[in-house]
């Protein structure tokens, strides 16, 4: 499958916390959130958080997942299924999918704001939160993505390639969001 011509990115974040990301004018990393002590619901799994803090990036050896801003390239992402089944004995919200905003970003727009700011950004071909998984830091390598796993419903088969994201470094601009999607 192509390259979609404009891909868009995705981020997951509970309606708690937009108060304090709109007040700093960006999404924060991991990294910085453990700092911060900010305010708001984590819906994330944990134990994966924690790993993201110590997994370095093969593109920049020096920084950590978890120095980044995450997103996915799929809209519906299986964090959300997992929310939405709220089973998993890894995740502790419970709170359902109602109060996930979903965040949307152009990545080419993205990546122009990174370069012209000198931030660092890449994207994965999986899960960045995995004990392996592949980086890259080109736009031209946009290809060895798996669009048909990014774009299906049934993920079943093709769990990693659907998890792909793109990683920015330190924070992510406010301005950069263009959507916000809710579930009711």
């Amino acid at each position: 499958m192509l390259v979609p011509p404009n891909p868009k990115i995705y981020h997951n974040v509970h309606i708690d916390r937009l108060a304090s990301i709109i007040a700093v004018g960006a999404l924060l990393c991991d990294a910085k959130i453990a700092v911060q002590n900010a305010a708001g619901t984590t819906i994330g799994m944990n134990s994966i958080k924690q790993r993201r803090l110590q997994k370095t990036l093969t593109s920049y050896p020096n920084l950590h997942v978890g120095d980044c801003v995450p997103f996915y390239f799929c809209p519906r992402s299986i964090m959300l299924y997992l929310i939405h089944q709220a089973n998993h004995p890894e995740l502790a919200y419970r709170g359902g999918q109602g109060p996930i905003l979903h965040l949307q970003a152009d990545l080419h727009a993205s990546v122009t704001w990174a370069q012209q700011q000198q931030r660092k950004w890449v994207f994965t071909l999986s899960n960045a939160g995995s004990y392996f998984f592949e980086d890259r830091c080109e736009l031209a390598q946009l290809n060895e993505l798996d669009w048909q796993a990014i774009q299906t419903t049934q993920w079943q088969s093709c769990k990693e390639g659907k998890q792909a994201e793109f990683l920015m470094e330190g924070s992510f601009p406010w301005h950069l969001v263009e959507l916000i999607g809710v579930h009711s």
